[in-house]
């Protein structure tokens, strides 16, 4: 268990806050939010490893950018929002990187909803 210290305050996580009763209230709109949620966070893990093996590569934005022929600006959208991105920009942004991204179907039944994302060098 942990606490975060703000100001005054302390923050339990057993505590339901503001984001929980945003959950649970759109789950009651969406019985689908929560796998929505996870399928959000799984593409804002592939696309934060993707800047990471960038700036790792030390190749700035514009260059990268310019070999997915797209702007700078975009690609720090891209870099630094958990917008829904779609498929082709995010093949692009790996090709630029020496990247290709592989695709797995799995039986829902049988699938882990891993976040993990997977780099071989």
């Amino acid at each position: 268990m942990f606490s975060i210290m703000t100001r005054n305050t302390t923050l339990d996580p057993q505590e339901p806050d503001a984001l929980d009763e945003m959950i649970v209230e759109f789950t009651e709109a969406n019985p689908a939010f929560p796998q929505l949620l996870l399928a959000a966070e799984r593409r804002r893990i592939l696309l934060r490893t993707l800047a990471e093996q960038r700036k790792g590569r030390k190749l700035s934005q514009t260059r990268v950018a310019a070999a997915m022929h797209t702007s700078q600006p975009t690609l720090a959208r891209l870099e630094t929002t958990a917008a829904d991105t779609k498929l082709s920009t995010v093949e692009r942004f790996a090709d630029a990187l020496g990247y290709s991204v592989e695709y797995h179907l799995v039986p829902a039944k049988k699938s882990k909803r891993r976040t993990g994302v997977v780099v071989e060098t």
